[in-house]
């Protein structure tokens, strides 16, 4: 387990910004309740960051992935990516968006069912109209850099809870996105696969400089970002930085199909 150790309290430069909250509200409607899940939000997150949204259940940390997500409009303030301001843009630039410059990590995996591991890892590459060769190259060296080498024609169904969740991780970053969003990566799977999932995602960060930002309450996630984002009732809590060692290889084995 990695061990960290608390920096510097973190104020990161506005230039370069992959992701920036401005003052972000958010409000539902739920019968005669009016809910305010975000309260003025405002953090930016940097390029190659491996940082983590936490917080207690209903404190915000998922809402706020949703935003910077395009899945959701705030109530207020501006959710900037790469400099571009989310609520200006039409549903088929926000389309557009998902899918060429995010990379989304479910706590479910959300695999199609019917589709081979390579399948589904390929799936983005074949709605941007990638060619088939190129493509091929991709995905292949992806699922290798995830251990999943020989396992390439197997379908979800026939794939341990940890390796289907290394192929959501191939899935995510098979377009080179901006930024990848991972919420709860680690809640489905053992203890054991979670550190191995961890490893492999920090070696991408490492590595290839691929952006990470977590929603999460599992501890070992807090452990090993380097950057952690504490919410609470919908309010910045706290926003620190952190220093650990560098991540151990990926593996290729897992422990199995997680019950």
């Amino acid at each position: 387990m990695m061990a960290t150790a608390i920096v510097s309290e973190s104020s990161p430069s506005r230039s370069g910004s992959i992701v920036e909250l401005d003052n972000v509200t958010k409000e539902y409607q739920q019968g005669s309740l009016r809910v305010q899940a975000l309260r003025g939000l405002s953090f930016q997150v940097e390029p190659g960051e491996f940082a983590a949204i936490c917080g207690p259940s209903g404190s915000g940390k998922t809402t706020a992935l949703n935003l910077i997500g395009a899945l959701d409009q705030p109530t207020s303030g501006r959710v900037m990516l790469e400099g571009r301001d989310l609520s200006t843009m039409s549903r088929r630039e926000l389309s557009h968006i998902r899918r060429d410059r995010i990379g989304f990590v479910f706590q479910a995996y959300n695999l199609l069912p019917v589709l081979t591991a390579y399948e589904n890892a390929e799936l983005v590459l074949a709605l941007q109209g990638v060619d088939l060769d190129e493509r091929r190259r991709r995905v292949m060296k992806l699922l290798a850099d995830v251990g999943l080498e020989g396992m390439e024609s197997r379908r979800p169904s026939e794939l341990s809870g940890g390796q289907q969740q290394r192929v959501a991780i191939a899935r995510a970053i098979a377009a080179d996105p901006a930024v990848v969003l991972a919420d709860e990566p680690t809640a489905n799977v053992d203890s054991e696969t979670a550190c191995r999932l961890l490893d492999i995602m920090e070696k991408l960060n490492v590595d290839h400089g691929v952006t990470f930002i977590f929603s999460t309450h599992d501890p070992q996630v807090f452990e090993r970002a380097r950057r952690v984002i504490r919410v609470v009732d919908g309010r910045i809590e706290s926003d620190v930085r952190q220093a650990g060692s560098a991540p151990s290889p990926a593996p290729s084995g897992d422990t199995g199909p997680t019950k």
